[in-house]
């Protein structure tokens, strides 16, 4: 019997916890091996060292970027788990190296040298938000810096996969989506292109765990200053707003402002999404849960809950699951519309590993098939 040929990947940002849980969720995929694990604070040291509970793994000691001989590994997938900005030059210098696309001769100072020697036909799953906002100047405008890579912006791909699985199915650079943004563009997108809701005056009020900031150290992230309480913040303008509004206009037909309010929970995982709608004319509540359960009837990782029962993160920890619920307002004419998943999986590394399955040919579920943890 001939020796399976397995897909070899590099996680670039291994050591954070979007890199810590594609770990996870990889190291039960039969058809891949993990053959690069970069991280610059944590080189040289071992997995274990930096997440004991995957110390039971035999995979690579992990390295930096530089120090990682690119050149025959054959590598055929890299995900990129880098802090936005790092990401634009790493993936230009990437796709440079490879022929895939033409940049300019000048390239911009930084990391996008360190990866050359890479396969023509390697795929590229961005987990940073560098490549989800389709207009330069927008990131530029939101993110405090000028666009690293323009060239390749045209051709990056919206990885939100029940959204945009065809094109997804074809891409050589994917953006996967924003933790926050995920939950709204399941529930509002299908609404919104059915003409169900008002696309003016969406109110999104959303609460995440911890785990959402990132793993470096961060005095608001302290012990001291999450415990025991709850706190909105970005109140003035949280980046994933325009990541939301790019969407969510896509599938109003028209440009879309919405309110959006994110709040930090003093828990590990979890995003809670509650969104509060206007009704179009003739509309209810019940209709609108009628749209959701036949848009998303097929879908493996999207369900509705029972009439009643509002979507919890607890429902949902763990897994790759997107609980969504619809309930009529006191007020007439509104209805709300509640969503749930885990930020670090369906979030962030579930729906990676869930695109790359479709990008590879592979079942969708492959190493996603685990039921969430309760309690």
């Amino acid at each position: 019997m001939a020796e399976l040929v397995k897909t070899r990947i590099a996680i670039l940002g291994a050591s954070g916890y979007t890199g810590g849980e594609l770990i996870r969720l990889l190291a039960r995929h039969p058809y891949v091996e993990m053959v690069v694990l970069t991280a610059d604070r944590h080189a040289s040291q071992s997995l274990s060292q930096v997440f004991p509970h995957l110390g039971n793994l035999d995979l690579p000691v992990l390295m930096k970027i530089e120090e990682v001989e690119w050149a025959g590994l054959d590598i055929d997938v890299v995900f990129c788990g880098l802090p936005h900005g790092t990401t634009q030059e790493v993936v230009k210098g990437l796709l440079h190296s490879t022929g895939h696309t033409v940049v300019d001769e000048v390239m911009h100072e930084g990391r996008d040298d360190l990866v050359s020697g890479l396969k023509k036909n390697v795929k590229v799953i961005d987990l940073s938000a560098d490549f989800r906002l389709e207009d330069v100047d927008d990131y530029a405008q939101w993110y405090g810096h000028e666009h690293y890579a323009p060239q390749l912006q045209a051709e990056a791909v919206y990885g939100l996969t029940e959204l945009n699985r065809e094109n997804i199915r074809d891409a050589r650079l994917v953006a996967c989506p924003g933790c926050y943004p995920t939950v709204p563009l399941l529930a509002l997108s299908p609404l919104l292109s059915d003409g169900m809701i008002d696309p003016q005056g969406i109110i999104i009020d959303a609460k995440s765990g911890v785990t959402g900031a990132g793993r470096a150290a961060k005095q608001a992230m302290l012990f001291g200053e999450v415990a025991e309480g709850a706190h909105p913040y970005g109140l003035d303008g949280h980046r994933h707003t325009p990541e939301m509004e790019q969407e969510l206009s896509k599938a109003a037909g028209e440009s879309i402002t919405v309110s959006f309010n994110p709040h930090l929970l003093p828990m590990n995982r979890g995003i809670l999404a509650t969104m509060y709608v206007t009704l179009a004319e003739g509309t209810t509540a019940n209709d609108l849960r009628d749209t959701l359960v036949r848009r998303y009837d097929d879908e493996p990782f999207v369900r509705v809950t029972e009439e009643g029962i509002g979507p919890s993160t607890r429902d949902v920890r763990g897994s790759n699951q997107c609980l969504l619920g619809v309930f009529e307002d006191r007020l007439p004419g509104r209805a709300i519309v509640i969503g749930a998943i885990d930020n670090l999986v369906k979030g962030s590394s579930g729906q990676a590993v869930q695109n790359m399955n479709i990008m590879l040919g592979f079942p969708e579920f492959l190493s996603l098939e685990q039921e969430p943890l309760f309690p």
